[in-house]
């Protein structure tokens, strides 16, 4: 299994980071977990491809993690030529309504793919490609879940569990990735809880988010509802996971001078490996 970090950041844009993504390979198989901004062009640059992310997980549906469904959507069925399965979509509420206000007869890019549908020169590029006229509209499977979801494929496993974010005006969920490799979780955006210890207990690594010191959080009051450096080691001390990556990392955090502050602060309540990977970089299991 291989972790890549396509979007390591927050809603602050910075040279090198933005929003939130990961893509993980088991086998054959790309699930990806949110989508924020850009992660599409993100997920080719890694050398993955749209059409072979077959599963998507949202956290939760702030921009900086879904921002980029249409992208994907889209891309994906532009790229496929017909010969692609409807993308699997999970998330809490509204995941399913976001779709299909998205693809849908009378979503926001409907005149889009109805060009693309109907268009004598999208239908040559669509036969050139491979395709079969008649060209099809986009599909989704989309469904809206909730905590302890889970999904069995051939190889692996997908559990979701409670996240406390912005309840109630938004639902958040973290999820958990079982495979004969070893155990991931994401956590989304989080505060530190007992809910996703209990999801994160025993994993082989941890992927939680860290926004800022938690010093300077607890004085602005930004902590609740977010896990900052002391929150996210002392969630990861509890659930006693082996390694833990801080991701969704604010841009005071992810200065190349404050990595130093960063790591000794985490490492003083977490006694396991430290990663603070940079977006495009993957991570093995």
């Amino acid at each position: 299994m291989r972790i890549h970090v396509l979007g390591g950041g927050t809603p602050t844009p910075t040279r090198e980071r933005f929003g939130s993504a990961f893509a993980v390979e088991i086998g054959d198989d790309v699930l990806m977990f949110d989508c924020g901004p850009a992660a599409t062009h993100k997920l080719v640059k890694s050398g993955l491809w749209p059409t072979e992310v077959s599963h998507l997980f949202f956290t939760h549906h702030h921009f900086d993690h879904d921002v980029d469904f249409p992208c994907l959507l889209l891309c994906r069925w532009d790229q496929g030529a017909g010969r692609e399965d409807p993308l699997k979509v999970y998330g809490p509420p509204p995941t399913r309504r976001f779709a299909e206000s998205l693809i849908g007869a009378n979503g926001a890019f409907a005149h889009d793919w109805k060009a693309r549908v109907h268009s004598p020169l999208s239908q040559r590029v669509y036969v050139n490609r491979g395709g079969v006229l008649p060209r099809r509209p986009p599909t989704v499977e989309a469904i809206d879940i909730e905590p302890g979801f889970v999904l069995d494929d051939r190889s692996w496993s997908v559990r979701a569990g409670y996240a406390r974010h912005v309840q109630p005006y938004l639902d958040s969920l973290a999820y958990r990735v079982e495979t004969t490799s070893g155990s991931v979780v994401f956590t989304g955006d989080t505060e530190p809880c007992q809910e996703v210890a209990d999801l994160a207990a025993g994993a082989d690594l941890l992927l939680c988010m860290c926004w800022d010191h938690q010093a300077t959080m607890d004085a602005n009051g930004e902590s609740r509802g977010q896990c900052g450096t002391t929150g996210a080691a002392t969630m990861a001390q509890q659930a006693g996971v082996r390694r833990l990556a801080l991701v969704h990392s604010g841009p005071v955090i992810s200065r190349s001078d404050e990595r130093a502050r960063v790591l000794e602060s985490v490492g003083g309540a977490f006694s396991g490996e430290i990663l603070f990977p940079e977006e495009l970089q993957a991570i093995e299991l």
